[in-house]
């Protein structure tokens, strides 16, 4: 059947939503469907929009389907929304059997919505839903998520003849609005395994000058990651053990600045090394498999992929105890969870893996032998092809 895939960034856009459709569209073609993916020019939305670069074609056929970028216009400052232009006109030109739409609360469910009232075509969303403490903005961008939440959300989600929900967390997060929802199905994000780094590379440390072990960050620099509590963590690491440094590899999403002062304050700076977003999957792959551990100490994530790819390198973790990380990462198992907020904790959960080889070689061991394989594309994308199959039958 024909699939419109509808996202608000596409790759070479960083981030997960965009890999977790750049995952599954050749899938689903691989199961028979024709896939055309609907999103914007972004390489980023906030806290500036900035487009993709010239070179990256505006309508671009590949081996799976069809990427269409459409230009976007966006509310000022903190009330940072993307509307699309064209959309609906896209949508009403290549006449999809069924609508794919990415994250909750987002101007492309509502063009679902209305296409699916105006032509019938029913609308499946994956909410890749956070809640309204934790999205990124100020008080003027909570309002109008709240507005959304409470005026908007009804009237669109309950049209949706799936909702789609990566963890139990998720959906006790979604239910917790109070609005009528469809039938809802939890199906967990799947784990691509990096290229390994090419036989006679030179090892990460050496490619990027890292003087001595090191923690890893890796993630979008943005207010609901937690960095500014890992800075304290490090610095108590630091004291402890002169060779530690901290890498943290991400696109800044406005907390770099921040995040260098606080380093700067607690007179570790010339230890930690901001590198920015690492296009290169070897070298992001070495990373992980040389790093001591893999710190995410977020205030909410809906899963937390990054997690799986340093457990498939037997790298351990330590991250918060919040959103759908708990129902994959076993504290004590495959690495250490703490509550958010607490730097305290934190320092004590990266001194422990630090210190202890052992520990830190059995939480490695387990995830990698024992949590990665639960987690394929292949096993979402059979469960996305049979949801379409039976919404489109019905």
């Amino acid at each position: 059947m024909k699939v419109a895939q509808l996202a608000t960034r596409f790759p070479p856009a960083p981030g997960g939503v965009e890999q977790h459709v750049a995952e599954i569209a050749p899938r689903l073609h691989a199961r028979g469907h024709g896939v055309d993916v609907y999103t914007s020019d972004l390489y980023r939305e906030f806290p500036s929009m900035q487009r993709l670069d010239a070179s990256v074609p505006r309508e671009e056929r590949t081996a799976w389907g069809a990427v269409h970028r459409l230009p976007v216009w966006s509310l000022p400052g903190e009330l940072h929304y993307a509307f699309f232009r064209g959309l609906t006109a896209a949508l009403r030109r290549d006449r999809p059997e069924i609508v794919h739409a990415h994250t909750y609360g987002t101007n492309q469910v509502a063009a679902a919505h209305r296409h699916r009232a105006r032509f019938g075509t029913p609308f499946v969303l994956t909410a890749h839903f956070h809640p309204i403490w934790s999205i990124e903005g100020g008080w003027l961008r909570h309002r109008l998520r709240g507005f959304y939440d409470r005026r908007v959300a009804s009237g669109v989600i309950r049209d949706a003849s799936r909702v789609i929900v990566q963890t139990h967390e998720e959906e006790r997060l979604l239910r917790s609005l109070g609005i009528p929802l469809p039938p809802l199905e939890i199906i967990p994000p799947g784990y691509r395994p990096l290229p390994p780094p090419a036989p006679g590379r030179p090892s990460f440390v050496e490619q990027f000058q890292i003087p001595g072990p090191y923690v890893l960050f890796v993630g979008r620099l943005a207010s609901n990651k937690g960095l500014l509590d890992l800075a304290e963590a490090f610095a108590t690491l630091a004291r402890s053990d002169r060779s530690s440094q901290l890498v943290v590899v991400g696109e800044d999403g406005g907390q770099r600045a921040p995040l260098e002062a606080r380093l700067q304050e607690l007179g570790v700076s010339d230890r930690a090394h901001l590198l920015g977003y690492l296009p290169d999957e070897p070298a992001l792959s070495a990373a992980y498999r040389e790093a001591r551990l893999t710190a995410l100490p977020s205030e909410y994530e809906a899963f937390g992929l990054v997690l799986l790819e340093s457990l498939a390198a037997g790298t351990p973790v330590v991250a918060t105890r919040v959103g759908g990380i708990p129902e994959f990462v076993e504290d004590g198992r495959a690495g250490l969870l703490v509550p958010p907020h607490a730097p305290t904790a934190l320092a004590e959960a990266i001194g422990r893996i630090w210190s202890d080889r052992d520990l830190a070689r059995r939480l490695g061991e387990y995830g990698r032998d024992q949590v990665v394989p639960r987690y394929t594309w292949e096993a979402l994308v059979d469960r996305l092809d049979a949801l379409y199959r039976e919404v489109v039958g019905r």
